[in-house]
């Protein structure tokens, strides 16, 4: 029976993958500007103008993320009197070496520099300059990449590098050696 539901998982995550392989090409078609080496997880949505949509190289995009390149409420502003004329768009540009965790919803106008971290679900509505870290809703400034770094390389997991070629052996190494500790309450 286990190997049922393994074979359709295997399925559904393909299917996903396809899918969104499928809408990456049809909005590169549309204009999206992508650069080398990008990986975009499941469920990215480009939004209605992905022509207003840059992406640097070696950036990663979390699943669930979204791409704001217009304010949809001015359909409804422009039933109200002295608003009838109301329209907004804006470019949305991510640098080079970037990573957008899951769930974030980026917003107009706005530009991520090269070397910048968002933190999962967060609304970026201002711009982030290059070599930052922001994260929260809305996402506001954290610290400078190498502060994140230094953070990481505390909490580095030491394991044998070539098991990276190998991801049962990896994930095996993992559930024998990681050890359980957790961050304090505070």
């Amino acid at each position: 029976m286990m190997m049922i539901y393994k074979i359709i998982n295997k399925l559904y995550t393909s299917l996903q993958d396809l899918q969104q392989l499928s809408y990456n090409k049809i909005c590169i078609k549309n204009g999206l500007k992508i650069g080398e080496n990008v990986v975009i997880r499941n469920n990215v949505s480009f939004g209605s103008e992905p022509f207003l949509v840059k992406i640097g190289d070696d950036t990663r995009i979390g699943e669930n993320t979204t791409f704001v390149t217009h304010s949809g409420f001015t359909v409804n502003l422009r039933k109200l009197e002295g608003y009838e004329k109301v329209r907004n768009f804006g470019h949305i540009k991510i640098g080079k070496n970037c990573a957008i965790g899951n769930g974030c919803v980026i917003l107009q106008n706005v530009e991520i520099g090269n070397n910048c971290v968002l933190g999962a679900n967060s609304v970026l509505s201002e711009s982030m300059p290059d070599n930052t870290v922001y994260g929260g809703n809305p996402a506001k400034y954290i610290c400078e990449i190498e502060d994140y770094g230094d953070v990481l390389k505390k909490t580095t997991i030491n394991y044998p590098l070539e098991l990276e070629k190998d991801k049962k052996k990896l994930n095996q190494w993992l559930k024998e050696n990681l050890p359980e500790k957790f961050k304090p309450a505070n």
